[in-house]
């Protein structure tokens, strides 16, 4: 059985994927479900390279080394994407 962890930010301690999203499951119960779409690292890596994670620290983020992708679950919870994208003024 699991224990519910209250008293401190959430941890990672799996994932998975399907065709579209990204799965999360956190040492508190929950389940988060991210779309590929923004992540474009993780959406344009091939199933292999996305299967080869790893967890920061004791689960505060994951890393992809062949993608050179990293996530942190504070980020994802907040609402956060791919943060490498700064949206730039257009210029005319």
């Amino acid at each position: 059985m699991r224990t519910l962890n209250l008293e401190s930010d959430p941890l990672a301690v799996d994932v998975s994927f399907t065709t579209d999203a990204f799965r999360i499951a956190l040492d508190d119960g929950r389940e988060l479900s991210i779309p590929l779409a923004w992540f474009p690292r993780l959406l344009h890596g091939t199933p292999e390279q996305r299967d080869q994670w790893e967890l920061i620290g004791r689960g505060e983020g994951l890393h992809w080394k062949s993608l050179d992708e990293d996530i942190s679950v504070a980020g994802l919870l907040a609402g956060r994407g791919d943060q490498t994208r700064r949206h730039s003024s257009r210029v005319a």
